[in-house]
């Protein structure tokens, strides 16, 4: 294959040829379809590709016809085949027609824009996932901005937070990171312009008149008292609320559109409130307050966003979307950007909650310990689990994009943590439930140590040593009194393999005198089967593991399972609410062991403890007692089949 360096230039080269001048986007696109080996790179291809852009640029048209004979005569012969990948969804079918019509001159920009009033969670991972991958496969960019229009539900700790949690999922904004309130002062100016061409009014009307008198889907609406004032009037009774001598809710700004619109959004809409609150990013400067409607096209076409992608419930917002920006002029009264926007379904996950309304009710009510309890899908609660980011990424590349509402069993989540943590995780012994064995005919005194691979199918992650005892701990699970037809693992008289070390036979089982449950299991072992293999060439049906109970660390484990046991739990019956279908069993706590080395490891480091699943180590974690959570079980035991 020929260099990046080379390929770049080609492409470049071509683009220039073909249109005048050089593309980024454009090139970056050709690029990916015709060697998508490359698309793993992107990133680099980019930097590449944007130096080779601004030197073709530079050159005079007959030093790039002399350069195309010099070193792509190919291309004189014929068109560069683009190979393009046919399966594609909707939204980059969209993006290259886009492109081969040159709607934005070949630039590709998205964004992500959050409103910092809850964490983010992992429907919003499939957001971020979907703009910035666009944005990295296309060439162009990705802005993280926040839609910071309500100061009474924003708080700079949910900023600061979803910065973390975009950067943590991959998402790289580079030097964009912005503020819907860094654009106040633009948005009053583009207000005071609605007002002047006679397009907007402040309206006396209460919030819950305006809804009355606003109609239904099958009613039209009447006309605000309100609505014929003077543009003189408008205009000072605008700028004094900016001024601040109205008490909030005492006026509203509101566009003049149709009042007998099918569209109940356009039926003069509000575009500001007057609220006196602080703002965590504009402080007291402010007293109205943008609407998102409004707010929302602006942004995207002050930074030039040229696919505002957002979910389904704002497809019934696009018409609104596009009002606003058709209205308005630039300063040299022409018509302003206006980006495109497109919809797409929202992420829903079985048996959990995906509104940062209904998990702060979680939160506040105490039915979760916060918003990183890793039983709640958001993205701090997913990291603190111990799931990665590639496996989220994973996850939100197979459900792909579609406009068809669904809803994704979370068996499908749990297939790719597990696939992701399989390939990397350490495998180590662990006794969550423990009962106590002695081998009677093992010296006291003694102790070996036995090799063990830390992962059966990548020897490059090497070997460990474990300690084996007299007396061991084994999980009380693998021992039946009186087994069940096929039960597999220790019961009196029966043989088991422990795990890389010797064949153990149950002999005797010791009691509790006044509760009956059993406390200790007296076995032998057959010292002729070390490493779990007879010289007799005898079997053994069942292999448990099992910690030397000299060496054992003891430790917290924290199981959880699904938060509720409905797969729609907002899906509620006559008399209920969502939280009556918690599941009481969504964490159990249990207290055992682990091997000592695991004192020396780090908080969030993964590993999958030994036929009990993949687990990591929570930041509640003490030097007495190490804590884990359970990331996910070997087995997919509560899946739907």
């Amino acid at each position: 294959m020929k260099s990046i360096e080379h390929i770049c230039e080609k492409y470049a080269v071509k683009n220039a040829i073909d249109h005048g001048e050089a593309q980024v986007g454009s090139v970056m696109r050709i690029i990916m379809g015709a060697h998508p080996e490359l698309r793993n790179k992107a990133k680099d291809v980019k930097e590449i590709l944007e130096k080779k852009v601004e030197y073709v640029n530079s050159l005079q048209k007959d030093q790039l016809q002399q350069t195309v004979q010099e070193k792509f005569p190919e291309l004189l012969q014929e068109e560069a085949k683009v190979e393009t990948k046919e399966d594609v969804d909707f939204i980059r079918t969209i993006i290259n027609e886009d492109n081969k019509t040159g709607k934005f001159g070949g630039r590709i920009h998205t964004r992500f824009p959050p409103e910092p009033n809850g964490y983010l969670h992992i429907g919003h991972a499939k957001s971020i996932n979907l703009n910035y991958g666009i944005a990295e496969e296309y060439g162009g960019k990705f802005n993280l901005r926040f839609d910071d229009t309500n100061p009474l539900k924003e708080e700079i700790e949910y900023v600061k937070g979803i910065i973390e949690d975009v950067k943590w999922l991959g998402g790289d904004f580079e030097d964009r990171l912005l503020y819907a309130s860094d654009y106040f002062d633009q948005f009053y100016e583009y207000a005071i312009q609605l007002v002047k061409k006679g397009k907007a009014y402040v309206d006396d009307l209460t919030v819950e008149e305006i809804r009355k008198e606003r109609g239904s889907i099958t009613e039209t609406g009447k006309e605000s008292p309100y609505r014929n004032r003077s543009i003189e009037e408008n205009l000072d009774l605008f700028i004094r609320m900016k001024n601040g001598e109205f008490p909030d809710g005492a006026r509203v700004l509101r566009a003049i559109i149709d009042m007998k619109h099918p569209n109940l959004l356009m039926r003069d809409p509000v575009i500001y409130r007057i609220l006196h609150a602080k703002h965590h990013n504009t402080g007291d400067k402010w007293c109205i307050y943008p609407m998102y409607d409004w707010a929302h096209g602006l942004e995207d076409s002050i930074e030039g966003i040229t696919h505002s992608i957002c979910t389904m419930e704002f497809e019934v917002h696009r018409e609104l979307y596009d009002w606003y920006l058709d209205q308005l002029e630039d300063e040299n009264d022409k018509p302003i950007y206006h980006p495109q926007q497109i919809e797409f379904a929202r992420l829903n996950v079985s048996n959990t909650v995906l509104s940062k309304r209904k998990m702060l009710q979680l939160v506040n009510e105490g039915f979760v310990n916060g918003w990183d309890d890793p039983r709640m899908l958001t993205i701090v609660g997913l990291k603190r689990r111990g799931i990665t980011p590639e496996a989220i990424s994973n996850f939100c590349k197979a459900i792909g994009v579609t406009k068809r509402k669904t809803v994704i069993d979370i068996s499908m989540l749990n297939k790719f943590v597990r696939d992701d943590l399989d390939k990397s995780c350490t495998r180590v012994m662990s006794v969550l439930k423990p009962m106590k064995v002695t081998i009677t005919n093992y010296p006291e005194d003694k102790e070996e140590e036995i090799e063990v691979p830390n992962h059966p199918k990548d020897k490059k992650m090497g070997t460990r040593k474990v300690k084996f005892t007299k007396t061991l701990y084994i999980e009380q699970d693998d021992f039946m009194e009186d087994p069940s037809k096929g039960y597999r693992r220790l019961s009196p008289n029966k043989e088991v393999r422990l795990k890389y070390a010797y064949y153990l036979k149950c002999e005797k089982v010791i009691k509790d005198k006044k509760t009956g449950v059993v406390k200790e299991i007296q076995c032998t072992i057959d010292p002729k089967t070390k490493g779990g293999i007879s010289s007799d060439g005898r079997e053994v049906e069942g292999t448990i593991h099992w910690i030397s109970t000299k060496h054992a660390i003891k430790a917290e484990f924290r199981l959880y399972n699904d938060l509720f046991t409905k797969v729609n739990p907002l899906k509620t019956e006559e008399g209920k609410n969502f939280t009556d279908y918690i599941n009481p069993n969504s964490l159990e706590i249990l207290i055992g062991y682990v091997e000592p080395q695991l004192q020396k490891t780090n908080i969030g480091d993964r590993f999958q403890f030994e036929r009990n699943g993949f687990f990591n180590i929570d930041y509640d974690s003490k030097k007495e007692v190490l804590v884990f959570n359970r990331i996910i079980p070997l087995r997919d035991s509560w899946a739907k089949k």
